[in-house]
């Protein structure tokens, strides 16, 4: 009989709304890996400010939220094994991504994610796995996207299908029997949207729920042609995106000082820009035979996006990973449970061919549990 072992996978994303936690469950010889359970703890405002501007802190203050975002997801994974009946012995690794506060990649670039990990593994007793992009980096990687090995896991054997993750920027990959899987940033996710809807709403909100205000305005489709001719856009993968790239800056470099007079038709145009950037990707990157979208990520629960994505790619079929079983939001962190389980066995946990690595790597640094042993 397979022994069916329990992860635990945690991300906070460049949105830096709240903390998703996945808990995941994977035979010991490896697959299948399914999601058992999910949750997301929103931050509240005063957080979600702080970590958005940390790039602009001083050394003392980024420490400071590096330890207090280590004691808060502490806090969050005991809260979660508590309300679905678990114990914390009952998992074998927790692998978290960490909160990203700067990403540069290419010759000479770094990364930065806080949210210490010591905390989770002193609270839990659990080892955990963290901090992932620095081993591909050091080996001449962009340290991202990080997902495509996920979808490669869960999905290099069957036909070919793009997955397209929508967080805070926006990654796709490209899988399937017989493919080499490749991946890449595609530009932004819901980055600008959530921006011009906190400037908009004079912080009251976070983001265009379920794209109201973009279904109620007009896109700038001329504007949109323009944006897409910006260099990102016409370089070749492997590309990577820092969150920042894709900020308030952006806006007002590009459409001027937001206007709540106008606030639907910017929103309306931001939508079809995040949708447009994905398209190109697809039609100049997907393998030949590839005719399905598969979308993850908040951008999934954003109806207007997803049409806005199936009226651009006319032929393909766009859906979301719900419509086989795993919640949008639950993708992510199950990848860093994914990870975490592999890197505790010294496995490969990257695709090389999507950061650009120099070959396969073990990715993450190992905090061991309290007894001193790990998971497997």
């Amino acid at each position: 009989m397979k022994k069916i072992i329990k992860i635990l996978g945690l991300m906070s994303g460049t949105s830096a709304d709240g903390l998703s936690i996945a808990l995941c469950s994977v035979a010991r010889c490896g697959k299948p890996l399914k999601v058992l359970a999910h949750k997301t703890y929103p931050y509240g405002a005063g957080l979600q400010r702080r970590i958005l501007s940390a790039m602009d802190m001083k050394a003392p203050e980024l420490s400071a939220l590096d330890f207090e975002l280590g004691r808060i997801w502490a806090g969050l994974v005991k809260r979660f094994c508590r309300e679905h009946g678990l114990s914390c012995k009952d998992i074998s690794v927790i692998g978290s991504h960490g909160q990203t506060v700067f990403h540069q990649p290419g010759r000479g670039g770094s990364t930065l994610q806080i949210g210490e990990a010591s905390f989770i593994s002193e609270e839990t007793g659990r080892p955990v796995v963290s901090d992932f992009r620095p081993a591909d980096m050091a080996a001449g990687g962009e340290g991202a996207p990080l997902i495509p090995f996920m979808d490669e896991y869960l999905f290099g054997g069957g036909r070919p299908a793009a997955l397209q993750n929508i967080g805070g920027v926006g990654n796709i990959s490209f899988v399937g029997k017989g493919i080499r899987t490749s991946g890449f940033d595609t530009g932004p996710g819901n980055a600008l949207m959530d921006t011009a809807a906190v400037i908009l709403s004079g912080g009251k909100k976070n983001y265009d729920a379920e794209g109201r205000w973009a279904a109620a305005g007009r896109a700038d489709r001329e504007k949109v042609s323009k944006l897409l001719k910006l260099p990102f856009f016409s370089s070749k993968p492997p590309k990577s995106l820092d969150r920042s790239e894709f900020s308030a800056g952006f806006i007002k470099k590009h459409f001027g000082r937001p206007d709540r007079k106008n606030k639907y038709d910017l929103l309306a145009t931001l939508n079809y820009f995040t949708a447009a950037s994905i398209a190109l990707a697809f039609k100049k990157f997907a393998p030949r035979g590839t005719r399905e979208l598969i979308v993850s990520g908040g951008g999934a629960l954003n109806p207007v996006l997803m049409r806005n994505l199936a009226s651009v790619l006319p032929g393909i079929e766009v859906k979301s990973i719900a419509e086989l079983g795993i919640d949008p939001l639950a993708k992510e962190p199950a990848c860093f449970a994914l990870l975490a389980w592999l890197a505790l066995g010294g496995k490969r946990n990257h695709c090389p061919s999507a950061t650009g690595a120099r070959g396969p790597r073990v990715l993450g640094k190992i905090i061991p549990g309290r007894d001193g042993g790990g998971g497997r």
